[in-house]
């Protein structure tokens, strides 16, 4: 297996990653904002997205315009594939079809899941833990978990930067600083920004969500070990002043009965 330094100079340089890879999303669009100047990389690359992406509550789908969920769901799936496309990216794909901003329920059947699918995988990476979206927290959460379960025979565990809340303002495409994980950043050619470009345009639903990130943004680093019972490494979370039930203490309760 290619050490995490090869790796991430190979993710930061641009050069072809051979190393058969597993990207955990929470949602469309995820692969798009955190590794998208890089899916094109992988010779072997499987693309997992643990949520539909419609939550129970039709408040987004609304605002975008549909009449369900499922027709939302649909769109989000579409927009996907657009993105892939435009950005050159032709991964094998899995769909674990979690209802979004439930993942926390359902971190020990992912892991499980995610077990079956690491076997033959030498790079799994996926959203850090920083409070920014319950689903990425559990995505983090449930790739931890799953390379406990491999042991021996797990993956090298890396992680793309997302979003956090830094003195009472989000943080997005950079990582809350661990010094035993430093990160890298890409030097990203013209082409690279012409296609992440292109894909963010492809989410038509989430022109909003979008609106908050850059396609000229990447990070990643090493993933570091984490303490899912404490609070995210910030400390706050930005999703408590999303205006949704679920708050951040009543996660970490909810993720410790999913994992068992």
């Amino acid at each position: 297996m290619a050490s995490s330094l090869d790796v991430l100079a190979r993710l930061a340089a641009g050069a072809p990653i051979d190393a058969p890879t597993l990207v955990l999303v929470a949602h469309p669009d995820d692969e798009t904002i955190g590794l998208g100047a890089r899916l094109n990389r992988f010779t072997d690359l499987l693309l997992v997205t643990a949520t539909n992406g419609a939550p129970l509550n039709m408040a987004d789908a609304e605002r975008a315009g549909f009449a369900s969920a499922t027709a939302y769901a649909q769109a989000r799936k579409g927009e996907q594939a657009r993105a892939l496309d435009a950005l050159a990216a032709r991964p094998r794909e899995i769909c674990f079809e979690v209802v979004d901003q439930a993942c926390v329920d359902h971190v020990g059947d992912l892991a499980d899941r995610l077990v079956d699918v690491l076997a033959d995988r030498a790079l799994v990476i996926t959203h850090p833990y920083e409070g920014g979206h319950p689903d990425h927290d559990a995505c983090a959460m449930a790739v931890q978990l799953a390379c406990a379960q491999l042991g021996a025979e797990a993956p090298l565990r890396l992680e793309f930067a997302a979003y956090h809340q830094a003195d009472g303002a989000m943080v997005s495409q950079a990582f809350w600083p661990d010094p035993s994980a430093p990160e890298v950043r890409p030097a990203m050619s013209t082409d690279d920004l012409a296609r992440k470009t292109e894909a963010f345009a492809a989410y038509a639903s989430q022109a909003d969500v979008m609106s908050h990130f850059s396609p000229d943004r990447e990070a990643y680093r090493l993933a570091p070990i984490y303490d899912f019972t404490r609070p995210p490494p910030p400390g706050a979370c930005l999703f408590d002043g999303f205006g949704w039930a679920l708050k951040s203490g009543d996660w970490r309760t909810r993720a410790a009965a999913s994992a068992g």
